[in-house]
């Protein structure tokens, strides 16, 4: 793989909305300290409901708000939350600085290769046990959301530029919907947060080994 990106959409749909970054890691201190199983949870969290306290988060991801507080800080630290301003009382509520990462590990660099090459492998173990939960819990879905609840398998041939192309144009149609995202008022009543994964790999790669 070349690069790798975790975040909600990147492109801009409406003007004048909240237009937060994806944010590039370029240095290997910084993915090593996002490379963490509650780190990727909070951002998580953030993503779907902002601003969280500590103890709203460690709700969300069954956590305890000690821990959360202290991997908060952490992400805060290397510039991946914030603190989301005044709030009555000894609440302190945080919000994502930017609106996801991505990073690149064909950089050739010793340290930064082994630095993406473990978080990609966090975020694809990620995924995929995600995933593999959501099949095993689809019966229990109403049968609306059974049927769009649902796995594609396609199969190009490509080169390595039409694949690159062909990914950012797959992420321009994912991208459809950022505005609901950054701007919860614009989420319809019955909606949901959707995860829509992308993964592309030459298939030569999954043959066993010779």
């Amino acid at each position: 793989m070349s690069s790798e990106e975790s975040r909600q959409p990147s492109v801009p749909v409406h003007p004048g909305a909240d237009t937060r970054p994806v944010r590039p890691l370029a240095d290997p201190k910084t993915m090593r300290a996002v490379a963490h199983p509650t780190r990727l949870a909070l951002l998580e969290a953030l993503a779907q409901r902002e601003p969280l306290t500590a103890t709203e988060a460690a709700e969300m991801i069954g956590e305890t708000p000690t821990n959360c507080a202290f991997h908060l800080r952490t992400l805060a630290k290397y510039g991946f939350v914030e603190e989301a301003g005044d709030a009555p009382g000894r609440r302190r509520p945080w919000r994502l600085k930017h609106i996801g990462f991505s990073f690149d590990d064909s950089s050739g660099d010793a340290e930064m290769s082994h630095a993406s090459e473990a978080l990609a492998r966090l975020l694809w173990e990620t995924w995929l046990d995600r995933a593999g939960t959501v099949n095993a819990r689809r019966s229990q879905f109403s049968e609306t959301w059974q049927q769009v609840t649902s796995g594609i398998e396609n199969l190009a041939y490509v080169t390595p530029d039409e694949a690159q192309q062909l990914n950012a144009d797959l992420r321009q149609v994912l991208d459809r919907y950022r505005d609901r995202l950054e701007d919860p008022s614009r989420r319809p009543a019955e909606s949901l947060p959707v995860e829509l994964l992308l993964f592309s790999y030459p298939l030569d790669a999954t043959k066993p080994e010779a």
